[in-house]
Formats: structure tokens, C-alpha cells, sequence
């Protein structure tokens, strides 16, 4: 697929945390891994409702999965130009390979922290870091897909304003 190790630009510092710049989803953390650790929130308690009498270690691997197959297609042509199309991340050109890989690190520990604290605290949680992300990067989870699958000008307006 043509993805790079690391950083394309050369920086080598483990994390980014400018979203409109070309160091977006090159380093192994940024703002959007805090959505993938609600992919893993979500991934547990969806993938318990469909697969309830399948082990927990079992789901886990079933999250792992379907993360893993979410950034192979994140990272393909057609969705990185809809990203470029669509929402804010006009210098989005892909992931760097490690940055995929801490996004599935992040979504295992989203599933791990979602077991522990069960439904209640999960919506909590979901709910603050989407609120938090919004204040601080005006982009979240829940705005990321609305972007993607049906975008608004007035959205993408507001989130240039940062």
C-alpha cells in the first residue's frame, strides 16, 4: 500500500498533536488516538451483543481484527482522498505503518478499559473524550463519520477555524 515506517516528513518524535499539518497520523500517537480507544469501547460492547457467549479473550481478538481491517481500508486511495475531500485533513496522505499499529493498540486498550468498567462508565467516558476532542481539535469520533459519510460545509467551516 505504500506507507512509510515513520513520519514522511522526518520527525521522528513519537507523537503529533497539530491535526492540520502533515505530521497528522505519522507518529505512533495524536489526537485521533483517542478515537480509536472508542473504537474499542464501542467494539466491546457491540461485538458482546451480537457474540454474548463467545469468551471475552475471544472478542478481544474479533476487535483486534476489525481494527486491523479498518486501517487497511483507512489507509487505501479511495479513503484517503474522501478524507481529503470531505473533511479537514487536506495534508492527510495516509497513516505511517506504526501509526496504524498504536491505532490498534489503542482500540485493544479501549475494549480492555470498556471490560473493566463496565456500560455506565464506557457511555461516560465516550461521551467526555468526544466533548474533550471537540473543544480541543474540533473533530471527534462520532464527527469524523458524519464528515466522512455525509459531509457539512458548515462543519468543515467551523472545524477551520481552529
Amino acid at each position: 500500500m505504500g506507507r512509510v515506517w515513520w513520519c514522511q516528513a522526518g520527525d521522528y518524535s513519537p507523537w503529533s498533536w497539530i491535526v492540520l499539518s502533515r505530521h497528522n497520523s505519522q507518529h505512533l500517537i495524536d489526537p485521533y488516538s483517542f478515537t480509536h480507544i472508542l473504537h474499542g469501547i464501542l467494539e466491546f460492547w457491540l461485538i458482546g451483543l451480537v457474540f454474548r457467549k463467545v469468551p471475552v479473550a475471544w472478542r478481544f481478538v474479533i476487535a483486534i481484527f476489525i481494527e486491523s481491517s479498518w486501517e487497511v481500508v483507512e489507509n487505501t486511495y479511495y479513503v484517503i482522498n474522501r478524507y481529503r475531500e470531505a473533511t479537514i485533513s487536506l495534508d492527510y496522505y495516509g497513516d505511517s505503518i506504526l501509526n496504524s499499529l498504536a491505532d490498534i493498540i489503542c482500540c485493544g486498550l479501549g475494549f480492555l478499559i470498556a471490560q473493566k468498567i463496565r456500560l455506565w462508565w464506557s457511555l461516560a467516558v465516550f461521551v467526555v473524550m468526544e466533548l474533550i476532542l471537540l473543544f480541543w481539535i474540533r473533530d471527534s469520533l462520532l464527527l469524523n463519520i458524519l464528515m466522512l459519510l455525509w459531509p457539512l460545509d458548515s462543519v468543515k467551516q467551523w472545524q477551520t477555524t481552529l
